[in-house]
């Protein structure tokens, strides 16, 4: 289910009870996570969008490629321990010990991008503390959201998660697009602050939900990590189906790599008057602006999207979604018009709004009923290849120009329609072929 920023997310009919679902009802881990995870957000998107600048004009191009790629890397594997460990460990735990290596590499990149002393390499090393504690945080957390929430009150809480991270993002790039050229330190001060009180409302205020489970002989390699996904990576419509997610994604995590790049490169700063106010626009300004209406769009405009896309073949759209998306990104990649990069935006936006949740319905149905856990948590390595593709946009993208990437962002796109759509069609061969089976067909 999908809301915009008018639905009522404080209170929600529950139709199978009658009665209303407040939000100050869900369990206090719930709302504690959310104000915790918004308010991280908004300072985090302050910084973080940005970090593929700051390395390129530190260093250079290709070595801020590496390094983000390497970061994603890390994360990645961090991530996949931090999910195993929640289950071992406990989710709180986890958590806590997550958000405190967080605070120690912020504290170490304030340090390292203070008045006195300034240091790419440091800074990446305080970068990969903190991607390891996302990894931690991250699993450990969700798993908690699902620990004290009910199939009731489930889509309420992911809906207004969904809004507040959209809202922190919008929050946090106007910001950041402002003053992270000239005020790094004092925005890292704040994250620093912010992560503190982070620290301690997790220590203080949330409940451990894994209780009473004991483990006995477990298994902390990574062979028996990947053991766990031989059933799901057989499953070749699946893995086409992710395939074709890792193709479409990879254009996403290109905004705040190549493309933020390009921008704070190509873009000559430029004074508009806006009433009686002068405003400088740079390329890092500008970014900010494009993501702002990026965000803000589908904010107002995902429930409305919903509502005209109910009812027609999902699989049309999610093509046509592609196209539009993929188109939006190319143009971001060579043009240098302003009006040409807004359009582009909105063009993308749209694409982004038909294909979300055509796809995600079309996921739920190859994934079935069976260990959905697992598929979903396959699905989630769609996210983490296309910030590794996004990353290495930046090296490429550095060789082959503007024009040559939106040419492999269309490729992309094609790429993404086509294993999309084999996937779809083994897929319906496969339970036609069942159907035939258990009717007794051939």
């Amino acid at each position: 289910m999908y809301y915009t920023l008018f639905n009522p997310f404080w209170k929600r009919q529950n139709k199978e009870k009658g009665e209303f679902v407040m939000f100050k009802e869900l369990h206090s881990n719930i709302r504690i996570r959310i104000y915790t995870s918004f308010f991280s957000r908004v300072i985090g998107s302050m910084i973080f969008p940005f970090m593929a600048i700051y390395f390129t004009n530190k260093l250079n191009a290709s070595v801020a490629g590496i390094l983000l790629i390497l970061h994603v890397v890390v994360q990645f594997i961090a991530g996949l321990y931090g999910g195993y460990l929640a289950d071992i460990l406990g989710r709180k735990r986890l958590m806590v010990i997550g958000e405190a290596m967080k605070l120690l590499g912020f504290a170490v990149m304030i340090g390292a991008n203070s008045p006195i002393t300034s240091s790419a390499w440091i800074t990446f090393l305080a970068m990969l503390i903190i991607g390891v504690s996302s990894g931690f945080v991250n699993p450990a957390a969700e798993a908690m959201l699902i620990d004290v929430s009910t199939k009731e009150t489930r889509a309420f809480m992911y809906a207004i998660n969904y809004w507040a991270v959209n809202m922190s993002l919008m929050l946090g790039l106007i910001v950041g697009g402002w003053f992270f050229k000239t005020h790094l330190f004092e925005l890292l001060i704040a994250l620093f602050v912010m992560t503190l009180v982070t620290l301690w409302m997790t220590a203080v205020l949330i409940e451990e939900t894994l209780v009473g489970k004991k483990t006995v002989n477990k298994e902390y390699g990574v062979k028996a990590l990947l053991k766990s996904y031989q059933t799901v990576i057989k499953d070749f419509p699946f893995v086409l189906f992710t395939l074709g997610g890792i193709a479409i994604l990879s254009l996403e995590f290109q905004r705040n790599n190549f493309i933020a790049v390009r921008l704070e490169d190509e873009i000559i700063p430029r004074t508009l008057e806006i009433l009686t106010f002068s405003v400088t626009i740079d390329g890092i300004k500008l970014l900010s602006l494009l993501t702002v209406e990026n965000t803000l769009m589908i904010v107002l405009f995902t429930g409305l999207a919903s509502k005209l896309i109910k009812g027609r073949s999902e699989r049309i759209i999610m093509y046509i979604g592609f196209i539009l998306f993929g188109l939006g990104f190319a143009i971001l990649a060579f043009s240098t018009n302003i009006l040409g990069l807004f359009l582009a935006v909105m063009i993308l936006t749209v694409g982004e709004l038909m294909y979300v949740p055509t796809r995600q319905s079309l996921l739920a149905d190859i994934v079935g009923d069976s260990r959905r856990g697992a598929y979903m948590a396959f699905n989630g390595f769609v996210f983490q290849i296309g910030k590794l593709f996004g990353a290495l946009g930046i090296i490429v993208g550095n060789i082959i120009g503007g024009v040559g990437m939106g040419v492999i962002y269309l490729v992309f796109v094609l790429l993404g329609i086509y294993l999309s759509r084999a996937a779809i069609q083994k897929y319906q061969g496969i339970k036609h072929g069942k159907t035939a089976v258990i009717t007794g067909g051939v």
